[in-house]
């Protein structure tokens, strides 16, 4: 019975060719486990009050006899075709989602490249089908009994997988880790979840341990001797042991995956704002400071950046302060200047955790968008102040701003934040 439950993980590995995969695939997920729920127990409430207690204990097809009883033969025969026509969809679908595992592991260097190729006219994975539609025909050969218990096996092993894999996701703390829908009563459900599979896992029996045990080895295998060696991946556990050790042991491809990821799902298209602040300068200050310190310290950045002399810069910073505050709150600030030229226009990011003090009402400035343009670029200058006002207002900006891994993190915080963009 396991076995008909695998569906929920088609629905996932078909992810990239669903419209709106964060909301689609829950809900997708979510009314195929309620309508096999609904269909398996009315199933067997008619058999059950159909056949008498003998008949129900001999019979190996009970459905087909049920129905048998109801209808007469021709109602076993009409129960016997829409098996054959369920397997050949079943089968069909197991090819489908199946086929999409080798494709993305090929795409990730860890299968050979042909793989993963798509067809031209059909688009789909046709190497990766071919593939799966061989392993699961030399499956045929197997006696029907160890075919199940393995399927079984494999499946219960990769929910096992999937319930660690979110518990390690989370508590890796990533920033670019953004899902749409979060599971509630995390971590006691994935806990319940992997000793309730654990202990089903068990009770299949050793043969079926056995057969998922070859297959684990022989992924093992293809890893170590192929793709070990073709694909170095960045996983979420060393994030786990970076922030127990507090060594540095990750190099942020990890986050720019995500980054990537979260681009395609949202399907967000840059606009100027997005590739102005790609190549901003990002100053990252640990102690606290006075305004004209800062000032004079972000002059420094933007005389490179701009080719001026810094103290034109910080002239410009003090005398634009002096007319009003560009504090926006007692913790974020817009300094902004306008240059000499045309056609000019740049940002820079910073932070001080211990904050810059810029005023009364502003003593503790923390997260600050600094704007430098020439007086033709108007319309940026706007639209970059628009953005800004439309990112830090997020629930938990100033939060994410102070954890912030990294001056590449304080990008991403701003490059993924929700607001319209001016395309």
């Amino acid at each position: 019975v396991f076995v008909s439950f695998g569906g929920l993980l088609k629905v996932a590995s078909l992810a990239e060719e669903v419209k709106n995969p964060g909301r689609i695939l829950p809900l997708g997920m979510i009314m195929a486990l309620v309508s096999i729920l609904l269909i398996y127990l009315l199933n067997i409430f008619i058999t059950v009050g159909v056949l008498n207690e003998s008949a129900l204990e001999k019979s190996m097809m009970p459905v087909s006899d049920s129905a048998q009883t109801i209808w007469g033969p021709w109602g076993k025969i009409y129960y016997a075709v829409i098996a054959i026509v369920s397997f050949m969809s079943a089968a069909n679908a197991g090819i489908m989602g199946a086929s999409r595992y080798p494709m993305a592991l090929s795409r990730d260097g860890l299968l050979p490249e042909f793989i993963g190729r798509i067809h031209e006219h059909f688009r789909t994975p046709y190497y990766s089908i071919m593939t799966t539609g061989v392993l699961m025909t030399g499956a045929l050969f197997l006696k029907l009994d160890v075919i199940v218990k393995t399927a079984s096996s494999v499946l219960i092993l990769t929910y096992i997988f999937t319930c660690l894999a979110l518990i390690i996701m989370r508590e890796s703390r990533l920033q670019n880790y953004q899902p749409r829908l979060r599971v509630p009563l995390y971590p006691w459900l994935q806990i319940a979840g992997i000793s309730g599979l654990c202990l089903l896992l068990y009770e299949i029996g050793m043969e079926a341990l056995i057969s998922a045990s070859v297959l684990g080895v022989a992924g093992l295998f293809v890893y170590w001797f192929y793709g070990r060696i073709r694909s170095i991946r960045e996983y979420a556990l060393l994030h786990i042991i970076e922030r127990i050790t507090n060594k540095d042991l990750t190099d942020y491809s990890l986050e720019e995956e995500l980054k990537e990821i979260i681009r395609e799902r949202d399907e967000i298209v840059q606009d100027r704002f997005d590739r102005i602040v790609e190549h901003a300068g990002v100053l990252d200050v640990e102690n606290r400071l006075e305004m004209e310190e800062f000032f004079r310290a972000l002059a420094g950045v933007l005389a490179k950046q701009l080719n001026m002399e810094q103290d034109a810069i910080l002239k410009r910073l003090i005398e634009r302060e002096s007319e009003s505050s560009t504090a926006l709150s007692p913790s974020i600030a817009i300094p902004h200047i306008i240059i000499p030229g045309e056609h000019k226009f740049e940002i820079l990011l910073a932070r001080c955790k211990k904050g810059i003090r810029f005023s009364e009402a502003a003593p503790h400035v923390t997260a600050v968008f600094v704007l430098i343009g020439s007086r033709d670029e108007r319309n940026a200058h706007l639209q970059a102040l628009a953005s800004i006002a439309q990112i830090v207002q997020e629930p938990n900006f100033e939060k994410k701003w102070l954890n912030a891994k990294n001056t590449e993190a304080l990008r991403d915080l701003i490059l993924l934040g929700k607001r319209r963009r001016f395309i």
